[in-house]
């Protein structure tokens, strides 16, 4: 512990922000970086307790009170290093995780109530790693002579690839879309995270070996039997994007679209790419369904495309502001929170219901939705009931349903490789992340459902020392 008195001798330095003015005139990312005389004195507030709780609430196992004692310390190298040893890519979880650590630090107490800054920590480490030049490849010192396919791009597939590509294992990246990233490259809007942290973590896992083949999609343009005949083991970590639809009346209109048929369009045109009919929210009535952060980027890109209103609408009723008492501390905190893009304009409305969408001409122009409450009952979770005489309309030009994700797609690669799923259609894994087919493994939301970006990496750091030990007999690869 660096100076055992920060914690009462400083308070917890809110995210420095660009005017929202400012950034919705562009796609950039609009937190700030930090000063790092400011991060030495929030890194100072950590107490390295005895027993750290941070650990806990990291998926990755992050050792968090080290690299902040290494920033206090003015030590940036070591603690890179330090953090490096557990996260493939903190510049990914840095500016996209909630940072479940934050809700479980002893500072998080409710006599505290200010938690470290662990996530600005983070992030300040992994970016000035990259300005002075400290991340470097780390190609195998001797190959095996095994061949691994990936077969998906995201975070969890990234970063198996890259801890098997360490170790000296061939690893081949199989993307279905025309870049690599996943959701990552065409879900996160870039305001969040610029793409260019992708594209340099792309160029380090090549020099250490990566192949990545994009627009590759295994079972129909690439037969998965290629797959089984020139690689020694598949790593599946495809994701859980298989969209939760709303069917009520009127869900047909043009107009009515998935959140992610709306983000990834956006984001192909911050790529450069021209988009024919773009789904687009420029002088428009914009509705996004659903309250978690895709919904929270609907409403950032809309706000941005220059849209003429956007209303966001939540089945669920407001969070409270403070833990309930079946919420203790370390859990993860069901409290109201405020995401960057609810700054930026836009009304949220807690605790209704859509029951159809009007329209004219075949395109949607108005929503009908109704007010309901949550009644407790005497087992179960509560139950949801309409608000008589409640019911109420407003226009609606373009509907973005983001009310979160039930699993897989349906992929023939399944049924050809015999692939055992569980009852919510989640690709069933061992301890080892191996499936039922020998040499088959899986990682992150596939396996899971839909999650966060930290447990993703956790998910494919796991599937990566289950793969090694299988194909080596043993193994040096550390997992959570």
């Amino acid at each position: 512990m660096g100076k055992p008195t920060g914690f009462m001798e400083a308070d917890r330095e809110k995210l420095h922000k660009r005017p929202v003015e400012e950034r919705l005139k562009d796609w950039k990312e609009y937190v700030l970086p930090e000063d790092p005389a400011q991060l030495k004195v929030q890194a100072a507030r950590c107490m390295d307790c005895g027993v750290p709780f941070c650990h806990q609430g990291c998926p990755l196992g992050n050792i968090i009170p080290d690299w902040n004692d290494l920033v206090y310390r003015d030590r940036w190298q070591e603690a890179i290093e330090r953090l490096h040893a557990t996260n493939n890519f903190p510049e990914f979880t840095g500016r996209l995780c909630p940072a479940p650590c934050e809700n479980s630090c002893v500072l998080g107490l409710d006599v505290h109530k200010q938690p470290v800054t662990i996530k600005q920590i983070e992030v300040s480490i992994i970016d000035q790693a990259w300005a002075k030049g400290w991340v470097k490849a780390m190609p195998p010192k001797a190959l095996t002579g095994k061949k691994v396919a990936v077969v998906g791009s995201g975070p969890a597939g990234l970063a198996c690839a890259q801890q098997l590509a360490r170790v000296g294992h061939k690893v081949t990246v199989f993307e279905r879309a025309d870049r690599i990233g996943g959701l990552l490259r065409y879900g996160i809007p870039e305001f969040k995270m610029e793409k260019r942290h992708i594209d340099r973590r792309m160029k380090q896992m090549e020099a250490e070996g990566v192949e990545f083949k994009v627009s590759a999609n295994i079972g129909h343009n690439v037969p998965i039997e290629d797959l089984r005949k020139n690689f020694d083991a598949i790593v599946l970590s495809g994701g859980a994007t298989q969209a939760r639809n709303l069917p009520v009346p009127g869900r047909e209109l043009k107009g009515v679209h998935f959140a992610m048929e709306y983000l990834p369009q956006s984001n192909k045109v911050q790529e450069g790419d021209k988009v024919e009919n773009q789904i687009h929210a420029k002088g428009k009535h914009v509705i996004v369904i659903g309250g978690g952060d895709t919904g929270a980027d609907c409403i950032g890109t809309a706000n941005r495309q220059g849209a003429k209103s956007v209303t966001s609408l939540e089945v669920l009723p407001k969070p409270p502001d403070d833990r309930a008492s079946d919420n203790p501390w370390p859990q993860w905190a069901r409290i109201y929170r405020k995401a960057g893009a609810h700054e930026e304009g836009g009304e949220i409305i807690y605790g209704v219901s859509t029951k159809q969408f009007l329209g004219e001409n075949g395109v949607v122009k108005k929503l009908q939705g109704v007010k309901v409450e949550w009644a407790p009952q005497s087992a179960g979770p509560p139950k949801m009931q309409e608000v008589s005489g409640s019911e109420f309309e407003i226009p609606a030009d373009l509907v973005l349903l983001a009310m979160g994700f039930l699993g897989p797609e349906k992929n023939p690669l399944f049924e050809k490789l015999g692939i055992e799923l569980d009852q919510r259609s989640n690709v069933k894994a061992d301890v080892n992340k191996m499936t039922n087919v020998p040499g088959v493994f899986v990682a992150g939301d596939m396996t899971r459902g839909q999650s966060l970006i930290v447990w993703a990496i956790a998910e494919g750091r796991q599937a990566a020392k289950g793969v090694d030990q299988w194909l080596m007999g043993e193994t040096t690869l550390v997992a959570p």
